[in-house]
């Protein structure tokens, strides 16, 4: 039987990674793009199995060309125009069309569950939408992804700075108590299989399940210490509020208070207290084959360093043996 599933946003990091595995696994693919640039557009539209519609989320008729016949869908809602309203001209249509799994990447509302918590604007309207997908009856499954590895660089960008030192070590500065427990997926490599068995295993399992998809739960004293034997540099965490020095659209910024407040100084659950104790095992069932921190601070992290044009990797080191790398980590 084809199958032929829906994307969008395909040039995206969760997109893309789905649709480099659908492709490899002879899936027809309709990868929705704005434009059709960039490096990770070009590798899309060059895989086999895979079509790019190149059109407007708000155009209404190209929708219904987009989902039309197709079985499934993955779609990853941004903030780029208004949220809410693609997110339910996307469910509208995939309704019209039949579509018989929808994979949703949700996230969290954190002000429904109390305590004070304040939503954080980029992730309150994808809430806004899986409720409006589980209303008009899709046969849907959300998934709330953890914290991308690859948000970790050495570019002065806030809350994920990797801070290269003089003396060749590394700091991380961030809001979170040093003892936090935190969820963390490498985005690239591991969303794509982890969709893909969700499709597998069908909505006859997982209809109306929120899925928090991370693969490991670490402090940040153990990112760090992952970091530190990745690298096999020292590298220190540093709790202090978020700084910013480069310019950051006011959206951005008003996520970066919300989530200062809710998750570092309210300590909430990331995901939300309702299935934050699924995380990491739903995950792991899914995908045993995943990277965890340590691997991609070995492997990718300097790639996509110089990838940005930073030279830290290719400078010469104290000797390595002298380092103790289970006492790298000063909070």
């Amino acid at each position: 039987m084809q199958r032929t599933v829906v994307t969008i946003n395909s040039n995206g990091r969760q997109s893309a990674s789905f649709i480099r595995v659908a492709s490899a696994l002879g899936w027809q693919v309709r990868a929705q793009m704005k434009e059709l640039n960039g490096l990770v557009a070009e590798e899309i539209a060059q895989l086999p199995n895979v079509t790019v519609y190149v059109g407007r989320l708000q155009d209404r008729r190209f929708l219904d060309d987009l989902f039309r016949s197709a079985q499934y869908a993955f779609i990853n809602t941004t903030h780029w125009g208004d949220e809410v309203a693609i997110g339910r001209a996307l469910a509208d249509a995939a309704k019209k069309a039949g579509i018989q799994h929808y994979i949703y990447s949700s996230m969290p509302d954190h002000s429904v569950f109390g305590n004070n918590w304040r939503a954080l604007p980029l992730w309150a309207p994808k809430f806004t939408i899986e409720q409006y997908i589980r209303q008009i009856g899709l046969p849907a499954t959300f998934v709330y992804c953890g914290i991308y590895h690859n948000n970790f660089t050495g570019l002065d960008f806030p809350l994920f700075r990797m801070e290269h030192q003089n003396d060749g070590s590394f700091v991380w500065r961030a809001p979170f108590h040093p003892d936090q427990k935190l969820p963390w997926l490498d985005s690239e490599h591991d969303i794509g299989p982890a969709i893909y068995q969700l499709f597998k295993e069908g909505p006859r399992k997982w209809y109306g399940k929120r899925i928090p998809l991370a693969f490991e739960v670490l402090t940040p004293k153990e990112v760090c210490r992952a970091f530190s034997r990745g690298l096999r540099r020292p590298v220190h965490y540093k709790r202090g509020p978020i700084v910013i020095h480069c310019p950051t659209p006011v959206g951005y910024r008003e996520h970066l208070s919300a989530l200062e407040w809710t998750l570092a100084e309210s300590e909430a659950p990331y995901f939300g207290p309702d299935i934050e104790k699924d995380c990491p095992g739903v995950a792991l069932e899914l995908w045993e084959g995943n990277r965890g921190m340590e691997e991609y601070a070995q492997e990718v992290f300097p790639v996509e360093e110089a990838a940005n044009g930073l030279t830290w990797m290719e400078e010469v080191e104290t000797p390595r043996r002298e380092v103790d790398l289970d006492f790298q980590v000063n909070c």
